[in-house]
């Protein structure tokens, strides 16, 4: 079975910008980090990890809510941050042919930001599932939880900095890991 790549993204936030959904005037999700592992599509083993930084165009400056929330500082993120264009390539190559999963809506953030920033060319996402459903089919309740939730509410410690994307896409790994030894699976995507 193809493996599965797992991600979790960190975009642009302010204090309160979740509850009014980003609609104030000049606020956009904008990637910040994309973070990810690829797994054995039956262990849930993590096989490879993906990380990297991404500076927004529009907000380059992080709020400190986003600093404060995710330890992600705006010196970081000029040392090692890259074009959001190459970020999202790279992320592509390593999901290969394989589909992609989210705690959410992830992809849509990441198709917000193509059309935000008028990119023209890149490849589309691949196959993409939300997780949300998987893990309310096999007994996890997913409501009001984050991805770095995901382990503790199954008895796995979270390792790392919460709110980090490759931490919290190894926090789903680990939470998938769990219930795949009390007999849960992928259904290939339809």
């Amino acid at each position: 079975m193809t493996p599965i790549t797992i991600f979790d993204l960190e975009y642009t936030a302010w204090e309160c910008s979740m509850a009014r959904r980003w609609l104030a005037p000049g606020e956009y999700r904008e990637v910040v980090q994309i973070g990810a592992v690829r797994l054995c599509a039956t262990s849930f083993e993590i096989l490879d990890e993906f990380n990297v930084l991404v500076r927004p165009r529009i907000n380059a400056r992080l709020s400190p809510y986003f600093e404060n929330l995710t330890g992600i500082s705006n010196e970081k993120l000029g040392r090692q941050g890259v074009d959001f264009v190459p970020a999202y390539q790279r992320f592509l190559e390593f999901a290969g042919d394989g589909a992609i999963a989210a705690f959410g809506q992830d992809q849509q953030v990441l198709a917000d930001n193509i059309r935000l920033y008028g990119i023209s060319g890149l490849d589309a996402l691949p196959m993409f599932r939300d997780l949300r459903g998987w893990f309310a089919q096999w007994g996890l309740d997913p409501r009001g939880l984050h991805s770095c939730d995901l382990g503790q509410a199954l008895g796995v410690a979270f390792a790392g900095q919460a709110h980090d994307a490759l931490h919290d896409a190894r926090a789903i790994a680990g939470a998938m890991a769990v219930m795949a030894r009390r007999g849960a699976h992928l259904r290939p995507a339809a």
